[in-house]
């Protein structure tokens, strides 16, 4: 099986584009073969349409909490919800999201998905700091475009997504920063903590223990101060363990199919 890793961003560019790792499992191991970046979305399009099979994990909510889509009244289906999706432009979601949150008391701004509390990760109505809302906006239509499996919510065909969270892997190696988008900031210290991410990658050592071969790409993974690289591979072996557990659900439990759920969580 194919493997990819998807380290996604709402608003490609020449200057930081979706950055995708792809490898394969070697007896229980992941061996990264390629790093590109894509540009713009219809190369993302494009390829998020190259034949299968093939899994990838997408960093990149595919959903929101069930408690913010029933309170608007949005759909509670994910086909149809994400349909809707596409019909609201950016800054109006903005606004949504402002409304819901300003009604709530401090420290309860925002709603979370099951999944954000296991993984760590942001709530994906987050519009700022980062700005995970607009990578669903852009991201999920795409997916469902597509016509690809997302086990638990849409059957499609032999390409395969799962939803993936790099920083929950990082912080279980560290949990100090190791990237900025900043070049100002692109400093010794981060490229330490990427060298130790990418030894405790190749040890298996870190929540999902698959180890890493990246042979001649490991400099370029330490080397990129944006961490966009990296972020990438660890999709990536976030794909490698759901496919080992593909006939286990891809290690996936029991959840809310309007929500979603992160591999590995």
């Amino acid at each position: 099986m194919i493997l990819h890793g998807v380290d996604f961003t709402s608003a490609p560019s020449k200057r930081k584009g979706i950055t995708i790792a792809t490898g394969v499992m070697q007896n229980d191991v992941f061996v990264l073969q390629s790093l590109q970046y894509l540009h713009d979305f219809p190369s993302f399009e494009a390829w998020l349409r190259r034949p299968g099979p093939w899994l990838a994990g997408f960093d990149l909510p595919f959903s929101f909490p069930r408690e913010l889509v029933e309170y608007l009244g949005w759909p509670v289906q994910w086909a149809e919800l994400i349909s809707h999706l596409r019909e609201i432009p950016r800054p109006e979601l903005r606004l949504i999201f402002k409304a819901f949150c300003d009604e709530r008391p401090v420290g309860n701004k925002f709603a979370h998905r099951a999944t954000d509390i296991p993984a760590g990760s942001s709530p994906s109505m987050k519009w700022v700091n980062p700005p995970v809302a607009y990578m669903l906006h852009a991201g999920a239509p795409r997916l469902l475009d597509a016509g690809v499996t997302i086990p638990g919510m849409l059957a499609g065909d032999d390409r395969i997504a799962l939803e993936a969270y790099p920083g929950m892997l990082a912080r279980s190696i560290t949990r100090a920063s190791y990237k900025s988008d900043d070049k100002a900031k692109h400093t010794a210290e981060r490229v330490q903590r990427r060298l130790e991410i990418v030894a405790a990658l190749e040890a298996g050592q870190y929540v999902l223990g698959v180890p890493l071969v990246c042979g001649s790409f490991r400099d370029l993974l330490i080397a990129d101060g944006s961490g966009d690289l990296l972020d990438a591979v660890l999709c990536g072996l976030s794909a490698g363990w759901g496919w080992m557990r593909r006939d286990e659900g891809f290690g996936l439990p029991e959840f809310d199919s309007l929500e979603g759920w992160i591999v590995g969580a």
